[in-house]
């Protein structure tokens, strides 16, 4: 590949390299790239999400493809727009740049970037880049829509209410552990290879995530509407504790019900981890979690991609799992980012 120092550009004309060739799809997008600010016009509800990830804290370029780290950068702000029923419309795109980067480095993220827009149909609209002194800085800005007062959010949920979860969970995690390992294996180690056979998909679920905007359509064709819902990016214990605490509800959920895919069981016990508390507490997953009331059982059941793992209780019963196989029932506890002393 060739490299191209960034310094031969400047800021302004690295902004210009970047989104020379955006063209803008939404309706809503009435103004984009290359004034001020952007200029986003909706007769819907707007909503507004931004992530950030730090290089040595939220990725690793030792093991991570740029063109899947602008990928993933993106989905997980689509994700965030589907969690509240939403429909993901445009994004900007803020850059911090250390020297190490060549123009050609940064194309490839951008080209990820540019790929997750293009299958979820969004614009995107501006951003800003600045030299860095701590590696790479990725944050985005998603904008949505959703029809008037439809939102879905986390506070809706209510007692009996019937707890579901989208696809499966721990494989993202699992799938960082794996190359973590290799990672380690393979230290001054010239010429040798990284052992990944086998394991695919939970490799795939960590680099290249998917937003779940299909269950959103799938809810509409059965005329279901959920309670609440969050996406899964920091643990299944997490996030219903979050729902719990917006909805003054408590649940219990049933650690046999808990949807997991065979390579992330193989790759646990190959780890000698604990199976279910890389399905609570790994993340990442973007999967949906939602609520919906008890009599659209019999709809919910229909769809292969949801499970039924549980149910909303009262707020005085807190959150907790029944064991498998027992009637024991275990505390849910939040493993998400907390401050360090």
């Amino acid at each position: 590949m060739q490299h191209t120092d960034l310094s031969k550009l400047g800021e302004f004309g690295l902004i210009d390299h970047l989104t020379s060739k955006i063209e803008l799809k939404q309706n809503s997008s009435a103004l984009g790239v290359g004034d001020d600010a952007a200029i986003i016009s909706s007769k819907k509800d707007t909503l507004v999400t931004t992530d950030i990830l730090l290089q040595g804290i939220h990725f690793d370029l030792t093991y991570t493809p740029l063109m899947h780290l602008g990928y993933k950068a993106a989905i997980v702000n689509f994700s965030d727009i589907y969690a509240m029923g939403g429909v993901p419309t445009q994004i900007t795109v803020a850059l911090g740049i250390s020297s190490k980067f060549s123009v050609e480095m940064v194309d490839e993220l951008y080209n990820g970037i540019k790929l997750a827009c293009e299958g979820h149909n969004v614009d995107i609209v501006g951003g800003d880049t600045s030299a860095s002194l701590t590696g790479l800085t990725i944050a985005i800005t998603c904008v949505g829509e959703v029809e008037k007062g439809k939102a879905i959010t986390r506070s809706g949920a209510k007692e009996n209410d019937l707890i579901c979860v989208t696809g499966d969970l721990g494989a993202a995690y699992m799938g960082l552990q794996l190359l973590e390992r290799e990672k380690k294996v393979l230290e001054g180690k010239n010429g040798m290879q990284p052992d990944f056979d086998g394991f695919d998909y939970i490799l795939q679920r960590q680099l290249k995530p998917e937003a779940r905007k299909d269950i959103l359509a799938l809810l509409k064709e059965k005329d279901i509407k959920p309670t609440s819902m969050i996406d899964v990016s920091d643990g299944l214990a997490s996030e219903l504790l979050h729902i719990c605490k917006s909805s003054k509800v408590g649940c219990r959920i049933y650690e046999e019900r808990i949807p997991i895919d065979y390579q992330t069981a193989s790759m646990a016990e190959e780890f000698n981890m604990n199976l279910v508390t890389a399905a609570l507490n790994g993340g990442e997953d973007y999967e949906l979690l939602f609520t919906v009331p008890l009599e659209d059982h019999d709809k919910i059941i229909q769809f292969q991609e949801v499970k039924i793992i549980g149910h909303i209780a009262k707020e005085n019963l807190g959150a907790a799992m029944i064991a498998r196989g027992s009637e024991q029932e275990v505390p849910l506890v939040a493993q998400g980012w907390v401050k360090e002393e």
